[in-house]
């Protein structure tokens, strides 16, 4: 598919035959070598649709902002948990001594400190605390995490200090050399007078855009997590423009639900307090808090277990970590600013946006964030044309600093930004897309959800999404069993399976037609909050297995050639 002139002047407002070309070439930011397979028109489109506003961060550094909120706000509450407030005043003032602390055992700029705790006004204080010692903040849930996880991180980033919440410090190894502390406990240890001081650091803090922010760790395909070094650039670019700014700002109430261990956890703790709005964090359950908020940060499935009735105050939701079903899109939209994301870890929590308008119909993944490009390549790494699709890169500010200690897979992952240049890197998504006519990101799957069943490809995000079209349904997952068959999940248990199966027959070739369908009240979910779908294969093959016992002679050998 190549750009016509009449979808052209829709997207542009000008024909092809009126631009001015000179003019164009003049205010070139993509290289012309890098694009010159395409059409004048499709260049001029592959840039302009790729290429996020240019818009300057309030600060390089994301504590920075919060620190100019606590001076002027300081009883402003900052964070709220379980009947606890904290003002930004002294939320400053603890995260000011704990940071002192951090740099008189040897914490300096460029290090790396592991948090090892769970949610807690303390984990805040930590957050704040490791930021201003220069250093960047390494999460993990110490009460979801294995011990062996926690090991590797403390080896790999080299953190000689872990700080925990004191209920938590049998949960945490500590090696020999290692100092551990525990957060609430210091906090409410009487402070001696050369730490006790109020006004911003200024010993070993010589921290800039380009130092890390905090390394997250990744799940590995080899089953070892990988950790992917975010710089204060990355954190800010997206925290502190709009608009993943979210409407944040004082006298705004913001969700913390999520896993700290997750990047979007991330975008809900320093959104929040780089913005100067109130973090609500969450107890045992999502319900309550979304209840009491203005601003909700989540993944789908987490979404999809709150009633949307009883949450008619919330102002913002924003949505990532995982695809959208429509219907859950729709239904929050109809009363709030429905934000759907896209962006895996490597490019800063999210690097693609769109507002979505139930009116419009059309659920995409948006548009390129502030100095943020995207661009859909085919596997020579050669720009597609207007609406083929392609798999997603990812440039600009967002691109993150590589894997730590991978020089190997950071090297497949990430490369030279031929569009950009000057330096700059590229990320590959394994995301497909491809642009709309009028300039949105339509996201297709994974490239590893491209499955072959019976010899032909599948993609199983059309699957799905022809599920979630079947009356009632509000999530779908399509899974791959083996060589021949898909399983599909639907909620709720309410949805007709046998309808359900019809529609996919009806839409979609023979071989994309589910062998087994299941209906749930509700998806297993990881601790990050996405879909567990390594628990939903189980199920389905445990299923199957039943089916064969339970089956008369003639049914097990129907079910036995269903599985051959």
């Amino acid at each position: 598919m190549h750009t016509t002139p009449d979808s052209f002047a829709n997207a542009t407002g000008h024909r092809p035959e009126s631009v001015d070309v000179s003019a164009y070439e003049a205010s070139r930011v993509f290289n012309r070598e890098a694009i010159c397979n395409l059409s004048l028109a499709d260049q001029l489109l592959f840039e302009w649709f790729g290429k996020g506003p240019h818009v300057e961060a309030r600060y390089a550094c994301v504590h920075h902002a919060f620190e100019q909120y606590a001076a002027a706000q300081p009883d402003a509450i900052a964070v709220q948990h379980l009947g606890n407030r904290i003002t930004y005043g002294e939320l400053n003032h603890q995260a000011n001594r704990l940071a002192a602390t951090l740099v008189s055992h040897g914490v300096s700029t460029g290090d790396a400190v592991a948090l090892f705790l769970q949610r807690s006004i303390s984990m805040v204080i930590g957050i704040l605390a490791v930021l201003k010692a220069g250093a960047a903040y390494v999460p993990q849930d110490a009460g979801v995490a294995p011990q062996t996880q926690l090991r590797h991180i403390i080896d790999v980033t080299s953190a000689k200090v872990i700080l925990t919440l004191g209920r938590l410090k049998h949960l945490v190894p500590v090696p020999d050399g290692h100092v551990c502390i525990a957060i609430d406990e210091y906090v409410d240890e009487p402070a001696a007078d050369n730490l006790d001081i109020a006004a911003p650091l200024s010993v070993a803090t010589d921290v800039n855009a380009d130092n890390r922010c905090f390394i997250l760790f990744t799940s590995g395909t080899t089953g070892v997590p990988n950790g992917v070094q975010v710089t204060h650039r990355n954190v800010s670019n997206i925290l502190l423009t709009e608009p993943g700014s979210l409407g944040m700002r004082p006298g705004v109430k913001v969700a913390q639900m999520l896993n700290i261990g997750f990047d979007m956890a991330a975008w809900e703790i320093l959104g929040s307090l780089a913005n100067g709005a109130t973090l609500v964090i969450r107890g045992e359950g999502f319900a309550q808090v979304a209840r009491e908020v203005d601003v909700i940060i989540s993944t789908p499935s987490i979404l999809a277990t709150l009633d949307a009735d009883q949450c008619r105050t919330v102002k913002v939701v924003a949505v990532a970590g995982e695809p959208c079903p429509k219907p859950l899109a729709d239904k929050w939209a109809a009363f709030c600013a429905f934000h759907n994301s896209c962006g895996p870890t490597e490019t800063t929590i999210v690097n693609t946006v769109q507002r979505y308008d139930p009116s419009a119909g059309r659920l995409t993944i948006g548009t390129p964030t502030p100095n943020n490009t995207v661009y859909i390549l085919d596997e020579h790494r050669k720009p597609c044309a207007i609406g083929e699709v392609g798999e997603m890169w990812a440039g600009g500010d967002c691109v993150t600093a590589g894997y730590l200690h991978n020089a190997r897979l950071t090297t497949e992952r990430y490369a030279a930004d031929p569009f950009l240049g000057n330096g700059r890197l590229m990320f590959r998504t394994r995301d497909l897309g491809r642009w709309t006519p009028d300039g949105e990101l339509e996201h297709l799957g994974r490239v590893d959800d491209q499955v072959k069943i019976r010899g032909f490809r599948v993609e199983l995000d059309s699957v799905s999404a022809v599920l979630e079209s079947v009356p009632s349904c509000t999530h779908a997952v399509a899974l791959k069993l083996d060589s021949r068959n898909l399983a599909a999940f639907v909620c709720p248990r309410s949805v007709d399976t046998h309808v359900a199966r019809q529609m996919v027959a009806a839409a979609l070739p023979y071989y994309c037609t589910p062998s087994l369908i299941v209906a749930m009240d509700a998806f297993p979910l990881t601790s990050r909050g996405k879909v567990d779908k390594r628990v939903l294969l189980n199920l389905a093959l445990e299923r199957l297995e039943e089916q064969q016992r339970q089956a008369s002679p003639v049914e097990e050998s129907l079910l036995c050639e269903v599985r051959a």
